[in-house]
């Protein structure tokens, strides 16, 4: 690639959270880069079994000219790295802001490190990568305590494949999870363990889930409600006896979903229902009113990220060792998922004393709860992507 004569020409480079500065060879007097996509640890959603993209993407500056430059990337085995993915290829920047972004085909899979290299003439003088990136399947959690860090005792995933977004950082995904509540332990290293076993690519979590939380505080905002939560939160009084969402925990989810790009995750897994199976009089809803606000989020979400996007939804209404569940929530949760609406997640009701915390007496899970919860969701999503 010819370097246009312009003041400003482009570099590209792989780098996260750094900058380039100093001296360089030839005319060229500074640059400096910056590498926004891919982060260190981030899985791609695969868009087939067998693939997925890429997405290289970063500002970068360079002052002065006149001489030509090759800015290439290429992707090769972590493990192996004389074992290419793919062949060098030249990134291309806009000259007007300085801007690039290129998608990359890769296979499903990983860990792989992304690498870049700035040649000047024959002999490359900068060469920078990503370590570990991914391309496999990823899915937004959300819920209250039991999809979150609430359970007792925290786990930490087996595989290193298997890693969490909190929608700015990708890292292992050990409890607590980040983008989620409680500082204890959550069924998603479970899952994700059995996840990676079954499909043996890299599993992205991004954990949203609020302790306590009722269907109708997951309302977008200015959605009515036929009573108010226990504790009030996330939820406006407008008025004599009508109230509304304040749409907090809504936008949060549907911020965590852009932050993975248009078609960056796979499903949302929703478990909640516990909340909603123990309101006093005046503040509980109905199971048909429960469908109704569940549908509305799903509804709603489907617009707001511009896709048809799966979402599973379990049977959760275990409160205690006296209120075990409720039938008729739990056909309300069936009922969501059922017509090609959405798809029917674990019961996790099933998991009685010997899951919960407090010998059995708490609504959260003990270590072997947490354990079971996860293979019970891993079963679930298995199933639907082999027959996809």
């Amino acid at each position: 690639m010819t370097v246009p004569q312009s003041r400003f020409a482009f570099l590209g480079a792989i780098l996260l959270g750094v900058n380039l500065a100093g001296e360089v060879p030839g005319t060229y007097k500074s640059a400096s880069v910056e590498l926004t996509s891919p982060k260190e640890h981030q899985v791609f959603q695969r868009s087939s079994r067998e693939s997925g993209i890429a997405m290289i993407e970063g500002d970068a500056l360079l002052v002065e000219n006149t001489q030509t430059a090759r800015i290439q990337v290429r992707v090769v085995s972590a493990k192996e790295p004389e074992r290419e993915i793919t062949m060098w290829v030249l990134l291309t920047v806009d000259l007007t802001n300085h801007h690039f972004r290129q998608d990359i085909p890769l296979p499903a899979g990983g860990w792989y490190s992304v690498e870049v290299r700035i040649q000047e003439g024959e002999k490359p003088w900068v060469q920078k990568k990503v370590e570990h990136v991914g391309v496999g399947e990823v899915f937004l959690i959300a819920g209250q305590s039991n999809s979150a860090n609430h359970g007792e005792g925290r786990l930490r995933p087996e595989s290193d494949q298997v890693v969490a977004f909190d929608g700015t950082h990708w890292q292992l995904a050990e409890d607590p999870q980040p983008g989620a509540s409680g500082d204890g332990g959550s069924f998603i290293p479970a899952f994700g363990d059995a996840l990676f076993r079954h499909l043996h690519v890299p599993i992205g979590i991004v954990a949203t889930g609020a302790g306590g939380t009722s269907v109708r505080e997951w309302l977008p905002k200015g959605e009515a409600m036929a009573a108010p939560p226990t504790t009030g939160a996330n939820t406006l009084t407008i008025g004599t006896n009508h109230w509304e969402s304040t749409g907090d925990l809504y936008q949060r989810l549907i911020a965590r979903g852009h932050s993975l790009g248009p078609t960056g995750f796979r499903a949302v897994l929703w478990h909640q229902g516990e909340s909603d199976n123990h309101q006093p009089e005046g503040r509980n809803i109905t199971p048909e009113q429960y469908q109704e606000y569940l549908r509305i989020v799903i509804r709603r979400s489907r617009a707001d990220w511009g896709r048809e996007v799966p979402w599973f939804v379990a049977q959760a209404s275990y409160h205690t060792l006296e209120q075990t569940g409720s039938p008729e929530l739990r056909a309300a949760q069936l009922a969501v998922a059922s017509g090609g609406f959405a798809l029917a997640g674990p019961n996790t009701d099933e998991l009685g004393m010997p899951y919960r915390e407090s010998n059995g007496h708490g609504v959260h899970f003990n270590r072997q709860g947490l354990i079971r919860h996860g293979e019970l969701w891993a079963e679930v999503v298995s199933r639907w992507l082999d027959g996809m």
